[in-house]
């Protein structure tokens, strides 16, 4: 993440991963969620924060969730339920269940079905949001298989030239398998910028960077703004410009959006995707059924080196591949622990307080 939406050392306070995965797995609970899911919960929203993917961390999603709860439009209970099947695929009705949960069961139907077939793909309708979609695809890794997760819902974004918002952020991830390297991993909004990075740039009152948001009338706005309210956003795809190739950001949002809504339940738009209301796909490629894993594994290695050995530009001091900095953050996060706005430790014990919780351990 760009040091621009990092949270400033003076406001910074480091909370260790266990102690906020406990206070996290408390809140969850509090909320109606049985205690094997506010685990499951827990889990992956402070994996985001370990990675330092601090956009969808608990930061800006924990108290979304909370208030969700209390409108009903979360389920802490949901009866999902699998309604269609075939040897590689599933369709799951979701209930309205947390995505943090059910993304993560649907992802295991995945890698069930690709071991016995070679891929398995399971698309979820009727869904809440599931964080980080990286988390998700990440779960294949350690069965030696290539994971996918897209999620899709909502619309803040204006196709290109579009005036309104017609599309999600409706990001992509991958997670490829290697031997001694840190795996690849590539989390992608289909917007030019992931819409929880504006909260932090409002968080942090920093301004908006040149390219990332439109106009009231859907014209890009290429300077520096103040960080307006989320629900005022009038995201840009990437690219944000035709010139500078916004039609492809366009794509990847429409094809996430087929993947998901169309192709679980035919849902699209503003009017569909009321109050967190997401469509998700999740998929697992079995490298075994391929190829042979050893071998797969060694030339990724190699692979990723040739990129990371790459010489640097002028003023720069190395190259990465995606998920590189993730996996060495998440080492330093670990240790040191995850740096928490003020203000966000400030909203925990406010909400510990409310629940009759013990207060979150820093």
């Amino acid at each position: 993440m760009l040091e621009h939406f990092h949270v400033r050392k003076e406001d910074e306070v480091r909370v260790m991963p266990d102690d906020l995965r406990r206070t996290v797995t408390r809140v969850f609970e509090k909320m109606g969620m049985p205690g094997e899911d506010a685990a499951l919960a827990a889990d992956a929203l402070v994996a985001s924060d370990v990675r330092g993917v601090d956009t969808h961390g608990v930061s800006n999603m924990l108290r979304i969730y909370v208030r969700y709860f209390g409108e009903g439009a979360l389920n802490p209970r949901p009866n999902w339920r699998v309604v269609r099947e075939s040897a590689s695929t599933a369709t799951i009705d979701s209930d309205g269940g947390l995505g943090l949960v059910v993304a993560p069961k649907a992802m295991e139907i995945a890698i069930e079905k690709a071991k016995k077939v070679g891929m398995g793909a399971v698309t979820v309708g009727n869904g809440r949001h599931l964080g980080m979609a990286a988390y998700h695809a990440m779960l294949a890794l350690p069965h030696d298989m290539i994971g996918y997760c897209i999620t899709g819902g909502g619309a803040n974004t204006v196709p290109t030239f579009g005036a309104e918002p017609r599309i999600g952020a409706n990001p992509h991830a991958w997670a490829v398998p290697a031997d001694r390297e840190p795996p690849f991993v590539l989390d992608i909004s289909s917007s030019a910028v992931a819409a929880n990075k504006i909260a932090l740039a409002r968080r942090n009152g920093v301004p908006v960077l040149p390219g990332l948001l439109a106009a009231e009338d859907g014209t890009p706005i290429m300077e520096e703004i103040p960080a307006p309210e989320l629900e005022n956003l009038r995201m840009l795809p990437v690219g944000s410009t035709r010139e500078l190739g916004s039609h492809k950001g366009y794509g990847l949002a429409v094809v996430a959006q087929v993947f998901t809504g169309i192709l679980a339940t035919g849902e699209f738009g503003r009017v569909a995707f009321g109050r967190g209301r997401m469509c998700h796909f999740l998929a697992a490629y079995n490298i075994e059924a391929f190829t042979d894993v050893a071998r797969f594994k060694r030339d990724m290695d190699a692979f990723l080196r040739y990129l990371r050995q790459t010489p640097p530009m002028p003023g720069q001091e190395r190259v990465y591949y995606a998920g590189l900095p993730e996996y060495e953050e998440s080492l330093v996060r670990m240790e040191r622990g995850i740096p928490l706005h003020r203000e966000v430790v400030e909203w925990f014990d406010s909400i510990t307080e409310e629940l009759g919780i013990e207060r979150l351990v820093r």
